[in-house]
């Protein structure tokens, strides 16, 4: 049983790796929907990384550097401070004026008890922000715009993130790596 164990182990990381660079070369080949920014920041991530991103409409870059906190929550797998993130989320999309159903995705992740649950408003919430900071532009920094092919039962999702490291929201500890930066964002 030792034995099999062993040798079991080494052959499913091979696999599960091989399943996510399979499925991200599969996904780049595939028509990309976002035209992208990003901007995330792990929790390895130095603060001056994030303060380098700063968006042209203030009340935006207030909620991006939310968008930032939530984003190392959910690498984390930290339910709590994602709940705290969102809601600081949805305040700030409020005084900005954003649309109800951002307002709404960000206060369903701060009532959200589950990760999973968390996770999939989380892609929602992204898919909206992105074109949202690509139509206001950046003063300082650049964004990516990262996809993880794997995310969302394996339907693929985005995030942003200020940095080209893949830290993977989605996935957590379980593939901090997997994902592709699809686009990078530039003052202009």
């Amino acid at each position: 049983m030792k034995k099999l164990i062993k040798w079991s182990m080494p052959l499913a990381v091979v696999f599960v790796l091989s399943a996510c660079n399979g499925q991200k070369n599969q996904q780049e080949n595939s028509l990309d929907h976002h035209d992208g920014m990003g901007m995330e920041q792990t929790a390895e991530m130095p603060m001056e990384e994030v303060q380098k991103v700063v968006i042209k409409d203030a009340s935006l870059n207030a909620v991006y550097q939310h968008y930032v906190h939530l984003t190392n929550a959910l690498i984390d797998s930290d339910v709590a401070e994602t709940q705290s993130a969102a809601a600081a989320i949805e305040v700030g999309m409020k005084d900005m004026g954003a649309s109800e159903k951002m307002v709404k995705t960000a206060a369903q992740i701060t009532e959200a008890k589950d990760l999973e649950k968390q996770r999939l408003l989380y892609a929602t919430l992204s898919d909206d922000l992105i074109p949202l900071i690509k139509k206001a532009g950046l003063s300082s920094g650049e964004l990516n715009v990262d996809f993880c092919p794997m995310a969302g039962d394996q339907k693929g999702a985005y995030w942003l993130a200020g940095h080209k490291d893949i830290k993977n929201p989605y996935m957590g500890s379980k593939m901090m790596t997997c994902g592709s930066v699809k686009e990078t964002l530039k003052k202009l």
